[in-house]
């Protein structure tokens, strides 16, 4: 970003105007990477300088572009020291800091544009430019073709001239004139002065555009973004705005606020993510700026959506999904599901496979008493264990 002065950039970050940010400067609340800075001709640069007020970092806003038609019997400035209501009543809740672009009267309604883009502001402003403001105006009298065309040549002001203007009879109301008026100036109540100077006094009057911008379809008190069109067609007639960003001011109905909702040039906003644009964004967006679509692979039912595919391998039932797989021996029915398989060797159905079982018979010791020796020969037992000699 290039070099700018101090005040310009505490305006674009939101900070003050340029003129309350001088006094923020000569105060000694402003430092520039870490030294304070008093002097009202210092430069810095977004990109490499920290700029902080009262400890703060500066960080620049997204730009905003809006249009507020402003009704009657209220100022066009964010303060009024008398107390009366300004447009800053009607444009609560955005994030950023805006600041209508020229004036309205008081008593006159109409279009107002407001933004936080200093260049947009001055080159709608700048008399260079001639951006031409349509006004529709009701003066006391009956103008006659020749009245009409004095204001369409320039009245003659204190201060000067005015320029050539455009003028169109609408109707006559009784005693009344009823006129259409586009002028490529803005001087301080320039239109009511062009009315006392011939003798017609400006009895209602109401602005319906300004460079282009219209306030159809909004009532006194509301406002709107201007579309990217229009931001468009501004930059091809006054240079401004030099760069078009892709944010969208959108209220946020649940808090009763609006907000800056910003989106990356070449990829527009997503309902959800994979999904593609919104249905409002596929309106404005080619085709082409739609995000890649995913690899079309057959998806499984029971698949999680956006998952990793695994490697197809027949599945077995009694098997845990996901769960690796093991050697396919043959399972016995008797074993635990998942159990080391053992030796297969034959087992006798009627005996337990037991140290006990297989000990010898005829040596094994009865827990207890001792072995018992033959009995000896006699009459103990009717002489049955004795040999026949």
């Amino acid at each position: 970003m290039a070099i700018e002065r101090l005040q310009k950039i505490l305006s674009r970050g939101g900070i003050s105007s340029r003129r309350a940010a001088e006094q923020l400067i000569t105060g000694g609340r402003v430092r520039i990477n870490g030294r304070i800075v008093t002097e009202l001709g210092t430069k810095a640069d977004w990109a490499t300088d920290r700029i902080e007020v009262d400890g703060k970092r500066v960080v620049a806003e997204k730009p905003v572009y809006i249009v507020l038609h402003k009704p009657r019997g209220v100022v066009a400035t964010l303060s009024d020291p008398e107390g009366r209501p300004t447009v800053a009543d009607y444009v609560r809740g955005i994030s950023a800091r805006i600041y209508p672009i020229g004036r309205l009267d008081f008593a006159t309604s109409g279009v107002l544009l407001a933004t936080n883009d200093g260049d947009f502001a001055d080159g709608l402003m700048h008399p260079r430019r001639k951006v031409p403001k349509t006004y529709v105006l009701k003066v006391k009298g009956v103008m006659q073709p020749e009245d009409i065309e004095k204001w369409r040549r320039g009245i003659k002001l204190e201060d000067g001239i005015t320029l050539p203007a455009e003028a169109q009879l609408i109707r006559h109301d009784g005693d009344k004139t009823w006129l259409e008026l586009t002028i490529h100036e803005g001087r301080n109540q320039q239109i009511r002065r062009m009315g006392e100077a011939t003798g017609f006094l400006v009895m209602r009057l109401a602005r319906t555009a300004f460079a282009g911008i219209s306030s159809d379809e909004l009532r006194p008190g509301s406002w709107r973004e201007l579309t990217r069109e229009e931001l468009v067609q501004l930059k091809k007639e006054f240079g401004v705005p030099k760069r078009i960003s892709a944010g969208k001011v959108v209220e946020d109905k649940s808090k009763g606020a609006t907000r800056l909702m910003p989106t990356r040039p070449g990829r527009p906003a997503m309902a959800g993510r994979g999904r593609g644009p919104r249905e409002d964004d596929r309106e404005h967006t080619p085709r082409s700026a739609w995000p890649a679509q995913r690899d079309e692979r057959p998806a499984r039912p029971d698949a999680r959506r956006g998952a990793p595919m695994r490697d197809e391998r027949p599945a077995r039932p009694a098997a845990r999904r996901g769960a690796p797989v093991r050697d396919e021996r043959p399972a016995r029915p008797d074993a635990r599901r998942g159990a080391p398989m053992r030796d297969e060797r034959p087992a006798r159905p009627d005996a337990r496979r037991t140290d006990r079982d297989r000990a010898p018979t005829a040596t094994r010791p009865t827990r207890g008493t001792a072995p018992k020796s033959p009995a000896p020969s006699g009459k103990g037992n009717g002489g049955r264990g004795q040999k026949r000699r």
